[in-house]
Parts: C-alpha cells; structure tokens; sequence
C-alpha cells in the first residue's frame, strides 16, 4: 500500500484522510497540538466547555454530502439541533432584531420594518438560492486548475454578479440600514468586506436564511471528533503532539516528513497545515510562493477571542448575538484599508450552554466572545483585558445585563496566539479572503509545482475560507490526486 501523510486534523485534513483511506491508501495524520480538529479546539475548564474557534453551523447538505460519500449519515457521529431563532442581531439599547428559522417569518420581519422590503427580499433570496445550487453543482468542487472551470450557460448568465459587489445589490432595494447589515452579515464568513466581495457570493444569503442556523451537540469539536471516528474506521492512524520541523525530498519527491517525536516515510503528502507555514519546512527552491506573495496577499481578519464561565445564566441574550451597533464601515476599515486596533468594534457573543445544558454545571453558563481584527495587529494580554471590558459595558448597554461581577474565569486568545498555536500566515482567524482576484485560479495552487507527490488543502487554497469549504478542499485534492496518480507514482 502506498503511504499517505497527512499534516494537521482540521477539516480539511480529516477529509482528505477519509478520501485517501477509502481509496486504498495506508493513511497517518500527524497533528501538532493536543487534540484533533485545529481551529475546532475543545477548551474544558473545571466543567465547562468551550468551542475554541468555529460556532456557526451553516449548509448543512455540505457535511452531509461528506458522509454520504462514505454511505454514512451525519446522525451516526453526532445530533443537529436548528436553532430558533437562529441569531439576534443588537443595534442599540434594548433594540434588536431576531432572525427567525423560517423564512417567510424573515420576509414578515424584514415587511414591518421597511414596507416593500419584504417583496424585495423574496426576490433576493430567491437569486440567492440559485446562486447557491450553481455554486455547489458547478464551481466549488473543482480544482482551480482552468478558468474554464468557471465557465458554463448558469455562470455565463450572471456574469453581472462578478463584477457587481454584495453591498450595490443589497443596497439597490433595501434601504433601512439594518436590514443591510443583516444580508451584507453572511459574507463576513468569506473574509471580506461586502464591498470587495462579488454579488454573486450571495448565495450565502441562501445559507443563512433558506437553509437555517444549526447546532451540532458537543459543539463543533463533535464533529471534528466524528470525522474522526470514521477516518479511524477507514484505517487512518493518528499522532497526536506530532509538529512537522521539515519536509525532506529527494530529487522532486517528497520522501520523509520529520517531526519533533518521530520520522516518517511518504510516498505522498497532503499538508492541511496552514500553506504558508508548510511552505518554510521546504527548501526556498521548493516553494510555490515567496514571503513577499503572501505579505501581498488579502486575509480574511484575524480575531479576540474570549472564553469565558460565568455564574449564572444570561436571560438576555440568545445562542448566536451579534452587536452591530456601531459603525460597521469604520471597524472594516480598520480590518481592511488602515489596519489598526478598532475603536468601536463590532463583535460577536456566543451562549451554547442555552442550546446544551451538559457545557457547564448546572446553573451557570458558557460565554464566547469575537472581536474581528486586522491581521499582524499588535498583541497582548494588557489589550486583550481592554477589548474585554469593551464587550462588558456594550453588553450591558444594550441588554441591561451586568455580567463583569458574574465572571467565573476568562481565557482569551488573539493575534500571536493563531500563529504560535496553529502557525496561521499573519495571525489570520479564517484564511484567504474570497475578494475577485483571489477566487478559483487565483488562489494559491493544491498542488507544489516543484515536488510531485506534495499537495496542499484548507482556507488559503479553493474553494476558500470557512468549514464546509474546507470539507470540499479535503475532497477537492483528494479527487484530484487520484486522477492524476499516474504523475505522482
């Protein structure tokens, strides 16, 4: 059998390590840190736990393509629940917007609102779902080896929506600003201002509105952990606290992959890991890209994050909260244009324990708190603490919630931490953004032009950032490996 190595167990990986397996291979994944998952991390102190990065469960028929794939469902690893409401979205003392799980409830929402909104955005949503199915029939599964793999009758057809951006096609009819916030929201998941992404990535929207906000029991860890379960019924080996230092090749093959326990022999590799880092274990003759590519580069935000226990629970506030009530436009300039420590920051806050009781002790509840930040910021405990309590005084602004007396412990994680933890490129929380010049193509390749039998999977190469896309990245390369195992072999 040949032997596959895979490096790190994101997303990606596992899916690639599922694949791989599936097809024959002998199959090892060596992961650097303590666990499997990557950025989906459990946290668990004295009882409660923690999400360590990814908390939003969108396109659901994307995980359950994966486990189709290997005539498995997704109820045989771990429980959905659809959240209802699915988020609340704060704009300002005691005034906010619950976003329903149905949408014709959105549709009334949106009605009473803006009259004439309501009709606009069944005509919206009804672009975004086509959208969508052109997406995941026609374009995210390929490789990003041709533009012709962007062309066909359905994209040739909205070529408009791939010069346009989501913020002129949200703004055309709807004009109250909340509202806008609301559709431009989904597109953050791509790492990009909804200036700077293509209206066509409206298909988001779809995601959001037509497919619901889901729950997955035991937070995302379960299903990192899942996919897990069956790689290991498939064959695959784990090693866990397995950090590459160096790739070793002979001639324009990759022969070893040597770790800080062990050294390994491969007739292939798939490297998971960020691109970038995997790129430094190489030789400089051996890389796609220089340092100075990736410095050029745009990249989705990095982020604060807060986890925190608290006492007792939180009335107030729902599963999924967002706090957009301050100047969106500001803080992504601060993201984006002018990088820099955000003034006014928009942020996100997170109670799963609302969804599942069995994350904390009885009684208290578990807090997740993001603050979207540009990469490469300035980094420390000191400014950590002050974006804390930032979060804190708007909570209890908009909610009336005094939570500061009822902190238990905190743990943050910020800038330094992404790259020290999962040598993330820059401190990125998300990977590359999908901006147009940085889309199919454009990204950087799954394959090294230089080592025949090194390939590379995740958020900096297609489709782009964000879980399921990285499930499709760990397929992507895998089908892409196995019709041209005749170059590598």
């Amino acid at each position: 059998m040949k032997k596959v190595i895979i490096i790190g167990s994101g997303f990606s990986s596992l899916a690639s390590a599922c694949y791989m397996a599936k097809a024959g291979y002998s199959v090892e994944v060596l992961e650097k840190n303590e666990q499997i998952g990557g950025r989906a991390s459990m946290l668990e102190v004295d009882g409660f736990k923690f999400d360590m990065g990814p908390s939003w469960y969108w396109m659901p028929d994307i995980f359950e393509r994966f486990f189709a794939d290997f005539n498995k469902k997704v109820s045989d690893f771990y429980t959905l629940e659809k959240l209802s409401p699915a988020y609340r979205v704060y704009f300002g003392e005691n005034k906010f917007i619950d976003i329903a799980d149905d949408p014709e409830q959105i549709i009334e929402t949106f009605e009473k609102i803006e009259k004439g909104s309501g009709n606009h955005l069944r005509d919206f949503m009804k672009g975004a779902k086509a959208n969508y199915e052109i997406a995941m029939q026609d374009l995210v599964y390929n490789p990003g080896k041709s533009v012709l793999e962007l062309i066909s009758l359905e994209t040739a057809k909205r070529l408009p929506l791939f010069v346009q951006n989501i913020s002129e096609t949200v703004r055309k009819n709807i004009k109250d600003p909340r509202l806008q916030s609301i559709l431009e929201f989904p597109v953050l998941f791509l790492g990009a201002k909804p200036g700077n992404t293509p209206a066509f990535y409206n298909f988001m929207n779809h995601a959001d509105f037509g497919m619901g906000t889901w729950y997955p029991k035991g937070g995302f860890n379960a299903v990192a952990t899942g996919m897990a379960r069956l790689a290991e019924e498939l064959g695959v080996k784990f090693h866990l606290n397995s950090e590459v230092l160096k790739i070793e090749t002979v001639g324009n093959a990759v022969t070893k992959i040597i770790t800080n326990v062990a050294v390994f022999e491969a007739d292939l590799v798939i490297s998971g890991a960020d691109y970038a880092h995997t790129e430094t274990l190489l030789k400089s003759e051996e890389k796609n890209y220089t340092s100075q590519y990736w410095q050029k580069k745009t990249f989705a935000p990095s982020s604060f994050l807060y986890y925190v226990a608290f006492d007792r629970k939180v009335p107030q506030l729902q599963h999924h909260n967002l706090f957009f009530d301050t100047d969106f436009e500001a803080h992504a300039r601060e993201i984006y244009d002018e990088p820099a420590l955000p003034k006014k920051p928009l942020f996100y806050a997170n109670f799963s324990s609302k969804t599942e009781v069995g994350l904390c002790p009885e009684g208290k509840e578990v807090g997740f708190f993001l603050i979207p930040v540009a990469v490469d910021l300035e980094d420390s405990q000191e400014i950590h603490d002050r974006y804390f309590e930032l979060i804190m005084d708007r909570i209890e602004q908009n909610t009336g919630e005094n939570l500061r007396n009822s902190v238990l412990f905190k743990k943050s994680f910020g800038v330094q931490d992404f790259k020290e933890r999962y040598n993330s490129c820059r401190g990125n929380a998300y990977g590359l953004a999908n901006t147009l010049l940085q889309t199919s193509v454009l990204r950087p390749q799954i394959n090294n032009k230089k080592i025949k039998n090194l390939f590379y999977t995740g958020q900096l190469t297609v489709p782009g950032p964000g879980v399921p896309p990285a499930l499709i990245s760990g397929k992507v390369v895998t089908d892409y490996i196995l019709k041209n195992k005749h170059r590598i072999f």
